[in-house]
């Protein structure tokens, strides 16, 4: 079955090129580090050789048998989810741009990235960045396409944070301002799949009327409009986008000319076919489109630095695709296509070049650039061949494309043909004038005052001169792209498959139009002084700092409503959850009534346990002593084992137990630094606290007591008690529910334990030293003359593991499992670390963020396993045969456990390793630590 399974995802994965060109970016990315070792920065040569064979590779696949081949496999079945992946005309123009362009980018990062440096991570990241965008644009399932998105997101954020530290706030608005977006996208693709009954994009585009007659259709346009508004730095979330020029050159060439502000102009080319021509898709697509590309190019006129003219014309020139997306007819969809294309290889010729201006002479700013076109007189041309195609200017393919442009808003027809046109022609205009700004600006003047500059080497100018070259010659013969941009029409709407690109229309409006553009545009140039004094008389708005400033309110806020929760007085603490959990209890208590059988039977031992239990709270709530008060709360919870020991639970008795004993020990580790006993409260306070704490106590129990003693087993219990051990063979009903029935519930709840333990080792700094200067012996441990704990823990730590290994491999039959074997675990690694004076070589042998490591990785290799047999993620298989002497089946079950059990046992040990740790002689404990240890003891629960 398994070897079937690997023949069949190995002829998909060489049959299909657009998952073995996914499967082929992932080993770049896996490459990365082994290709800077050995190459250093020239890693960026094989890279982007890596990077055209995967083009020629979908450009076959794409031209050969299996255009729009479709490949998918069930992912999530019981949801209808799948992994699937389409390869059409749309899907393989963007990923011509994708790969195109990021192979010129690959190829440019050598000359621009120094010897020295850390090289790995942005050349890891802008492969992964490729992986993304590849994975977004051959999605096939609208789970899967927003997964990709998201990794996007998260790619920018990091490619963006490789300036240093300058650039966090630019790289968090980046990712909050887009990442709202995702979340956006998340909301519509879920209700899309609602309405549609199916998460299959190529089942969903196929039958728009199913979507379009569902009362969730306006909802839905407007959530994916939100999201790609966000993502392609529409007003009024363009701010984000000249924030991220922080970055180096080479990653804001990527971003702008190929990747993550595409993204969002090919989410709604994708959906065009669904909602194009409904006007609530049209109408703010329009509206906001023409208002961001007339905006974006006022606000390039306003700056003086290269880069930031750059992102701005890029926030410009995204309104004009946006916009004319939305008027939706056949030519406009061809112009939009033509358009994306045009802009990807100007723009980046343009990043590449203003990259090499900045490394020569030292400044992107156009006041002190002068005359450079005299020793850099190669660059100076092809910097201004690419200027032309992005003002329009004959006989570039700027010029074609902007043509086009004209053409599908005059195909609007009336008075809003005349508006959308008017504006297309203002917004290209400004175009042409920021365009010879740039190329007046570093070229033009007079002699240049730097003696010492030079052409950069050919390798250098190379990836630049080509798109430039490609601008030029592709405008003439725009037909070439006839085939490339009629196969992605084809797919969007009727008839743009026919549209022949042509670079002579004739005496047509949109000539006229591309006239009056160049006219105005020249004359705004010609007048600039008295232009650049009337832009930056204006005073926009200033998107970032509005943002910041909503940010800070949201954080004072969330500080506003957190404040009781970090108050040293307990009765802050426990005030709130008090009262919220009265209320549901009386809820409970007069909507149920009485319960309709008689509660179960009452076990003589009932009582006396529950009078030890409220003896114990009661000794809690007055002990003065933070000592005793952890003591008598262990005495609660060992009386709640009792308890379930009598009812018969004896799994949950057991895992209660051990949780008791580590939050103990936790807490201890935490105790050290603070005062033996806590303030006395005043007299109000108590009667206060008595009052809230009786009636919710009262109003808890009632609903308790009417929720379980009326109802006997419910049929969901039922069904896990009749078919626990037949489905999984498991007699451990509880084991069976967490590893087999809801795996993928167990996995994120670990995952959420792993990200604890690395909070811990990230929020909590080390309270030791290795400088060499002297720390005392931690307040609290035996010291290092308790010859007796240690001599015990030789003999009682390798019993707890030895302990530890049974529970676990008799976890799914028998009381046991990851879970409780890591807490047995953890009590070893803590009694070790206790018995040698807060110096345990354990503690310091098993690194937690290692532990998170691994244990996500089995935890999801486990998953994905199965799927090499054809079935679902995280199915459980067996092998045939059992291990001698122990009598253990190996099994995917027994492979998550390793996972659960490496997970919880990183908890422990990142509380150990940062509560414990020897700190400096006289230095204390941090009073934070008392909030971080209750936050492990919940995560430990």
């Amino acid at each position: 079955m398994v070897g079937r399974g690997v023949i069949r995802i190995l002829c998909a994965v060489f049959l299909h090129p657009a998952l073995l060109a996914l499967v082929i970016m992932a080993a770049l990315v896996v490459a990365v580090p082994l290709l800077v070792r050995a190459l250093g920065r020239n890693a960026g040569y094989p890279l982007a050789a890596g990077f055209l064979a995967v083009g020629l590779l979908l450009a076959y696949g794409a031209l050969g048998p299996i255009s729009n081949g479709y490949l998918r496999w069930e992912w999530l079945p019981s949801l209808g989810v799948g992994f699937a992946l389409r390869l059409d005309g749309l899907g393989a123009l963007f990923c011509l741009l994708v790969l195109g362009v990021g192979a010129l980018v690959m190829a440019y990062c050598p000359r621009y990235l120094g010897p020295d440096g850390r090289h790995t991570p942005v050349y890891a990241l802008l492969t992964l960045f490729a992986t993304a965008m590849l994975g977004l644009v051959l999605a096939a399932d609208v789970l899967l396409l927003y997964v990709f998105w998201e990794l996007t997101t998260v790619c920018s954020f990091f490619l963006i944070k490789t300036a240093g530290t300058k650039a966090g706030p630019a790289a968090g608005r980046a990712l909050l301002v887009t990442g709202a977006g995702g979340l956006s996208l998340l909301t519509g693709l879920v209700l899309l799949t609602v309405a549609a009954g199916t998460s299959d994009l190529t089942a969903i585009l196929s039958r728009p009327e199913v979507v379009l007659s569902s009362p969730l259709a306006v909802p839905i346009a407007l959530l994916i409009v939100f999201a790609a508004f966000t993502k392609s730095a529409q007003m009024p979330f363009h701010f984000w986008l000249p924030g991220a020029m922080v970055a180096m050159t080479p990653i804001s060439a990527y971003l702008h000319a190929a990747t993550m502000v595409k993204a969002g102009i090919y989410v709604l080319m994708r959906f065009t076919p669904l909602f194009g021509g409904q006007p609530y898709w049209a109408i703010p697509l329009i509206a906001f489109g023409l208002v961001t590309a007339v905006g974006g190019a006022v606000m390039a006129l306003r700056e003086f630095d290269l880069k930031a003219i750059l992102a701005h014309s890029t926030v410009s020139q995204l309104g004009l695709l946006v916009g004319v997306i939305g008027v939706g007819t056949s030519t406009a969809i061809a112009a939009a296509l033509l358009h994306t294309f045009a802009h990807a290889l100007f723009k980046a010729t343009l990043f590449m070049l203003v990259g090499i201006i900045d490394k020569e002479a030292g400044s992107r700013d156009i006041r002190r650039l002068t005359g450079l076109r005299r020793v850099m007189p190669v660059t100076a041309t092809f910097t201004a061949l690419a200027a032309m195609s992005m003002a329009g200017i004959p006989p570039m393919l700027g010029f074609v494309s902007k043509e086009y442009l004209f053409q599908g808003f005059v195909d609007l027809g009336g008075w809003a043909g005349v508006v959308a046109g008017g504006l297309a022609v203002l917004a290209s205009a400004l175009t042409f004038a920021y365009g010879a700004r740039i190329v007046f600006g570093a070229f033009g003047g007079g002699s240049c005052p730097q003696t010492n500059l030079y052409e950069p080497a050919p390798a250098f100018l190379a990836p630049a001169v080509v798109p430039a070259l490609a601008g030029l010659a592709l405008g003439p013969a725009v037909s070439l792209l006839s085939p490339v941009i009629a196969a992605a029409g084809v797919t969007l709407v009727a008839g743009a498959g026919d549209t022949e690109l042509e670079f002579w229309h004739g005496l047509s409006p949109e000539l006229g139009m591309s006239v009056l553009t160049i006219a105005l545009g020249a004359t705004l140039f010609w007048q600039r002084d008295r232009v650049e004094r009337a832009v930056l008389r204006l005073r926009p708005p200033d998107g970032a700092a509005l943002f910041d400033r909503g940010q800070d309110a949201v954080i004072r806020f969330g500080g506003l409503v957190g404040r009781p929760d970090r108050d040293a007085s307990s009765a802050q603490l426990l005030a709130r959850p008090l009262l919220v959990l009265a209320v549901p209890g009386l809820v409970a208590l007069i909507a149920a009534g009485a319960p309709s059988t008689a509660p179960p039977g009452v076990d003589p031992l009932d009582w006396p346990l529950l009078v030890l239990l409220a003896a114990a709270v009661a000794g809690t709530a007055l002990a003065r002593s933070r000592l005793a008060a952890i003591g008598l709360l262990g005495i609660v919870g060992l009386v709640l084992v009792l308890w379930f020991l009598v009812t018969g639970a004896t799994d949950v008795a057991l895992t209660l137990l051990l949780v008791e004993v580590l939050t103990a020990v936790v807490a201890v580790l935490v105790l050290r630094g603070l005062p033996a006993r806590t303030p006395r409260p005043s007299r109000r306070r108590s009667v206060t606290a008595l009052a809230v704490a009786v009636p919710s106590a009262l109003a808890a129990a009632a609903g308790t007591f009417v929720l379980t003693g009326g109802r006997g087993l419910s049929g969901l219990g039922e069904y896990f008690l009749a078919n626990a051990e037949p489905e999984t063979g498991g007699r451990n009903v509880v084991n069976t529910i967490l590893v087999d029935f809801r795996g993928v519930d167990t996995l994120g709840e670990a995952a959420v334990v792993g990200a604890a333990a690395l909070a811990l080792l990230v929020l909590l700094p080390r309270r030791g030293r290795d400088d060499g200067e002297p720390v005392a012996e931690p307040p609290g441990y035996p010291g290092a003359d308790a010859v007796v704990l240690q001599v015990a823990s030789v003999v009682l730590v390798p019993g707890a593991f030895l302990l530890s290994a049974f529970l676990f491999l008799r976890g799914h039959d028998e009381p046991g499992g990851g879970f409780i074997s890591a807490l047995v675990a953890g009590t070893a690694v803590g009694f070790s670390h206790y018995a040698h004076g807060g110096r345990s070589t354990l503690v310091a042998a098993l690194r937690p963020e290692r532990l998170v490591g691994a244990g996500l990785l089995v935890g999801v290799a486990t998953g994905l396993a199965p799927m090499l047999a054809g079935m679902p993620f995280l199915t459980p298989v067996s092998a045939p045969f059992s291990v001698p002497l122990i009598g253990v089946t190996p099994s995917s079950v027994l492979a998550f456990e390793v996972c659960v059990f490496l997970l919880v046992l990183a908890m422990f040990v990142a509380a150990v390793d940062r509560f414990a740790a020897p700190g400096r002689a006289g230095e204390p404990v941090p009073e934070a630590a008392g909030d971080a240890a209750r936050e492990t003891a919940g995560s430990l629960r």
